[in-house]
């Protein structure tokens, strides 16, 4: 006596109209899922802004100066006074370069030499991309000093 199987077999109609089902389920439930949403759920907000003062607290204690148009341009043009190459024409690249260098000087109050070795590499240009001399570094060094962060 032949048992019958009873297993189905892929032809089996009985087994496509499962497999069909659970497939239409599987999608049903997934565009539920990714269409459900509370319309009174709170929508993302705009990053939180710090204060005039939270501000120069974070600066004050990273060396990072927040500095004036006008102090940069105190520091472009003392810059420009040593050699037009240092800042090269870009005015806001040296800014951020001098703001760097206040950093330095806060960090090592008392290694000048290392303010020095920092703003040779830090004050590149196409002309000079290895850095600067010690003497120009020297005098890059004591203009952001004297025009970013005169309190370090």
């Amino acid at each position: 006596m032949l048992i019958p199987s009873l297993r189905p077999s892929l032809g089996d109609p009985m087994c496509t109209r499962t497999t069909s089902a659970v497939i239409a389920a599987g999608l049903l439930l997934a565009t539920l899922t990714a269409c459900g949403g509370n319309s009174t759920e709170s929508k993302p907000s705009s990053p939180p802004s710090l204060t005039a003062e939270q501000r120069a607290s974070v600066n004050a204690a990273t060396g990072l100066p927040d500095t004036t148009p006008e102090q940069e341009a105190a520091f472009v043009a003392a810059l420009d006074s040593i050699d037009k190459d240092i800042a090269h024409g870009k005015a806001d690249k040296a800014a951020g370069r001098g703001r760097s260098q206040c950093q330095t000087i806060h960090n090592w109050p008392d290694d000048m030499e290392k303010q020095v070795d920092l703003a040779a590499q830090r004050f590149t240009s196409p002309t000079h991309p290895e850095g600067r001399t010690p003497e120009t570094a020297a005098k890059i060094n004591a203009a952001a000093h004297a025009h970013l962060c005169p309190a370090f």
